[in-house]
């Protein structure tokens, strides 16, 4: 009984799959986009009103886009401290500090260390950069983070985003990062690797469970929730972090109605806190996901309809390009 069980699943799930390509197909030329409004959880919720207000400072940015920023930089650490010296949730160094901090919450004080003045302050900075290459002509926002990452000067001389690998490739990373920051205003596109992710994840029901495994032959091929999604997702071609708060910045976040099958299902002690995930599934359509539960467990179909399921990801590559190596 059990083996007919496992087959009629299967079944199912290449049914699923198979309404995966359909999906892409009808929704080609549909609208995925950000929006003003963070992604539910996204932003740790001692800085989401923080990041949500001072995200519309000036038209160059958004919440999601400084939230991007802030991820980058120092994965929402307020205590965060680099080799060269930055420091911060908005690693700002020193100079840049003296100049460009301000006193965000109004109590006679600019502290680098405090979010309440550095967030404010990224925000301010940002929109300054965007003063200088407004007239420069474009995309505002491009130009901002351009000017960002390589100067004000260099913008305006190539009169919009310079020829630097390092500056272009920044830009990109921003702007693609914010993505999984930003409530989506409409359907988000079907991934056209998510076929090829479950088809892994299926080959290995039956695995059992190891704690920090990544499938390797001295590990006996066994996973944990996130080793057996980055594995999936590597076989077509898309590199995951290892972990899975990490992974949830891979995407933009489709709501619990519009799931698709390969989209990544996470879940949290936190529900106001996407630093906080603990586990990740790849959903197979039905309510249903497959995942790598826990110690003692092997790799299965569960339900993802519980009261610590966060939210989701649509994988993407150039999303999961994006994401820092560290955070």
């Amino acid at each position: 009984m059990a083996t007919v069980a496992i087959s009629s699943a299967l079944a199912f799930v290449m049914l699923l799959v198979v309404g995966v390509y359909i999906v892409a197909g009808n929704l080609a030329n549909g609208v995925g986009g950000g929006a003003k409004a963070l992604a539910k959880g996204a932003v740790p919720a001692a800085y989401s009103d923080l990041v949500q207000k001072w995200g519309n400072l000036c038209p160059a940015i958004s919440p999601a886009l400084l939230a991007a920023q802030l991820y980058q930089e120092s994965g929402f650490n307020p205590r965060a401290q680099s080799h060269a010296a930055a420091q911060g949730i908005a690693q700002f160094i020193p100079g840049t500090w003296a100049t460009h901090g301000i006193d965000g919450d109004g109590d006679g004080d600019r502290d680098v260390w405090d979010p309440k003045d550095a967030i404010p302050s990224a925000a301010s900075y940002d929109c300054e950069l965007a003063s200088y290459v407004k007239k420069v002509g474009g995309n505002l926002t491009e130009n901002m983070l351009a000017a960002y990452n390589a100067g004000a000067y260099a913008v305006i001389k190539y009169r919009g985003v310079p020829p630097y690998s390092e500056t272009r490739n920044y830009v990109k990373r921003i702007t693609t990062l914010s993505e999984s920051f930003a409530a989506p205003v409409g359907r988000v596109d079907p991934s056209e690797q998510a076929a090829g992710a479950i088809e892994y994840a299926q080959k290995k029901l039956g695995t059992p469970y190891l704690w920090g495994g990544t499938g390797t032959p001295e590990q006996g091929g066994r996973f944990d929730c996130s080793g057996l999604t980055q594995a999936a997702y590597e076989t077509v071609g898309i590199k995951l972090p290892r972990v899975a708060n990490d992974q949830y910045n891979a995407g933009p976040h489709p709501a619990r109605d519009e799931l698709l099958p390969g989209d990544l299902v996470f879940f949290s002690d936190d529900l106001t806190n996407s630093r906080a995930i603990r586990h990740v599934g790849i959903y197979v359509g039905g309510g249903y996901m497959i995942d790598a539960p826990r110690t003692g467990a092997v790799i299965r179909f569960d339900p993802i309809d519980t009261p610590d399921y966060f939210g989701a990801t649509r994988v993407t590559e150039d999303g999961a390009k994006a994401l820092p190596t560290t955070v």
